[in-house]
């Protein structure tokens, strides 16, 4: 089991914006931020918020759950391979740059 540090955590906090802005992510996967942060700020929990120290357990746990889940499409994102979303502009176009081939032998189909 790979160490994870705290840095690495607030990192992948911080990528879950650009990750919500990307129309290339699954909308599944939002909708699992999305129903993090409506049971983070929701004052109904599973434990009470009255008792102190495991009042906040459960939405500890919730969140370490789907950093876990996400941890490879939020890596994508603070890792810096995912930089520009292309999704809008290119989409039902077909780019083919700079594409250099040529024929060394010719075909011949033996019977």
């Amino acid at each position: 089991m790979q160490f994870i540090t705290f840095n690495v955590i607030i990192k992948r906090i911080i990528a879950i914006k650009a990750m919500m802005k990307d129309k290339s992510v699954s909308k599944w996967k939002k909708l699992l931020v999305i129903f993090g942060l409506v049971y983070l700020f929701v004052p109904i929990d599973l434990i009470p918020g009255t008792v102190f120290p495991l009042g906040m357990l459960d939405d500890l746990i919730l969140w370490i759950g789907i950093l876990y889940f996400l941890r490879e499409t939020l890596d994508n994102y603070w890792l810096g391979e995912k930089t520009v979303d292309l999704s809008r502009e290119y989409k039902d176009k077909t780019v083919i740059n700079d594409v250099e081939y040529e024929v060394e032998e010719e075909y011949t189909k033996e019977d």
